[in-house]
């Protein structure tokens, strides 16, 4: 799939977690098709979307052969329920508050979260470059939040799970440095398989009890869409994410992948016929300037 070692540079982990990022902005849109068409509630949809994306990474790892590596089984748990809580969470924000705030929210409260925990388990010092580009990507993001006007739907509800997704996202983000850095990481793709694991067989009840199969309507569409969920922006973008994450700064890491609400927004406009506003234009340049900015600094610091 691609080069998966301790030594991988710095540039290179930058761009893997940007493709990372940028796959994931197709979720929340696939997401926000399938509620419309296939009848699956959120927490299914998450199941199915862990199952084929374990299924896909298991055949990868089939493939090549396997290999001997064993990851320890705390990290793995770890991983795997930080997942389930930033999937099943985001869903359920895209189901409650609509995919432009749903995936805003998540991904602009996220940086804070990774900042703090950074700061606290590893001494992580940002450096004024990092704060300001931290400063810029929150400017863009209330930017965008704000421009979606009193027609945006915002439900308390609806960002209490963003929120909550966003936890998950920064425990994963802060933890895979971590262990990085103390020469503990594990396999970023036999992470990825396991998480995904152990994310199923969690949600696998609260699926069931959702109702875990599609209806008949549009079904052939409904099908193409879950297997390009469980693969583009689940196995691959996963696994790139975990690749990335571990040879750069976890503020850094959550940083860069506020690249996926600016995809997310050029998807929403596409494919869901969501009007892009000039304010959600200046705040997905102020974004990307912000992103742009904190991987220079990155660079700079390798």
């Amino acid at each position: 799939m691609f080069s998966l070692h301790s030594a991988l540079p710095a540039r290179r982990g930058l761009l893997y977690v940007a493709l990372a990022a940028t796959a994931w902005g197709t979720a929340g849109a696939a997401a926000a098709l399938l509620f419309r068409q296939s009848g699956l509630g959120p927490l299914a949809l998450t199941f199915w979307r862990s199952l084929g994306g374990a299924a896909v990474l298991l055949a990868v790892r089939v493939g090549r052969g396997g290999g001997r590596s064993r990851p320890v089984p705390v990290r793995i748990l770890f991983n795997g329920l930080g997942l389930t809580l930033f999937q099943a969470a985001y869903f359920l924000a895209v189901r409650h508050t609509g995919l432009a705030v749903a995936t805003v929210v998540t991904l602009g409260s996220a940086p804070v979260m990774v900042a703090l925990g950074g700061r606290l388990l590893m001494g992580e010092r940002l450096g004024r470059a990092g704060v300001s580009a931290i400063a810029g990507a929150l400017l863009g993001l209330a930017v965008l939040v704000l421009g979606g006007g009193a027609d945006a739907g915002v439900e308390p509800r609806g960002l209490a799970w963003a929120l909550a997704s966003a936890a998950g996202y920064a425990a994963i983000t802060v933890a895979t440095r971590h262990w990085a850095r103390t020469g503990a990481a594990d396999d970023p793709a036999v992470t990825t398989l396991w998480s995904f694991a152990i994310c199923a067989v969690c949600l696998a009840p609260f699926g069931y009890a959702e109702g875990l199969l599609p209806t008949a309507h549009a079904l052939p569409s409904t099908l193409l869409l879950l297997g390009y969920l469980a693969t583009v922006p689940t196995a691959l973008a996963y696994a790139l994410y975990f690749a990335g994450a571990a040879v750069i700064r976890a503020a850094t890491a959550s940083v860069v992948t506020l690249i996926e609400p600016l995809s997310a927004t050029v998807i929403a406009a596409a494919v869901l016929d969501e009007p892009l506003t000039p304010s959600a234009l200046l705040g997905t340049a102020v974004l990307l300037l912000s992103v742009v900015a904190l991987a220079r600094a990155e660079l700079r610091a390798a």
